[in-house]
């Protein structure tokens, strides 16, 4: 965001579920209890409602003003985690977001990646031993997850895949030049 700013662009940093009082409420429901409380059609539909209200309070009116927004999370995040994770279809998860977001698509995704034994390091350190309900799911689960994001990364160029390995510089001189063609552009 601090590097979008710099080349002279207004940013808007939010997150999923969550970024508007209504997306924050589902996602205190969503993102706490046991890893079995909600079931997937339930999930995804709860993922969907608080994207709705996300897009429309928030997302669209930023866009309609000429902001670029960053979302920690998305459409493609519910795709991997209630698709490829648990087992929902996609044409499900995008038929849901049609109706919920009218079909709002990033310009790109950019997946951070890294393997598996460092990634539950890092995310153990980042709980403090108390993960939220979805990543107390098991690595099966995580594998299946990361392997959604590597198939719509290799049918859909929007989609990037990006190191996180090494340096928060180095890791976002990565991610910035995943984004160089659209800072471009703009």
């Amino acid at each position: 965001a601090d590097a979008i700013r710099q080349a002279g662009h207004d940013v808007v940093v939010t997150r999923e579920p969550g970024g508007t009082p209504g997306a924050e409420a589902i996602r205190q429901m969503l993102l706490g209890g046991s890893a079995e409380r909600w079931l997937p059609r339930a999930e995804a539909l709860l993922f969907a409602a608080a994207r709705s209200d996300h897009v429309e309070r928030l997302i669209e009116p930023a866009l309609e003003s000429g902001k670029w927004v960053i979302s920690d999370r998305f459409l493609d995040s519910s795709r991997a985690y209630q698709g490829g994770g648990s087992g929902l279809s996609d044409a499900d998860i995008l038929t849901l977001h049609e109706i919920g977001s009218r079909g709002l698509v990033p310009d790109r995704t950019l997946v951070l990646r890294l393997e598996a034994e460092e990634a539950a390091r890092r995310a153990a350190t980042r709980d403090a031993g108390n993960p939220a309900r979805i990543q107390a799911r098991d690595r099966s689960f995580h594998a299946d997850v990361d392997m959604a994001f590597v198939s719509y990364a290799e049918r859909d160029a929007r989609v990037r895949l990006v190191s996180a390995d090494g340096s928060p510089q180095e890791v976002t001189a990565r991610l910035l030049a995943e984004i160089a063609d659209l800072l471009i552009a703009t």
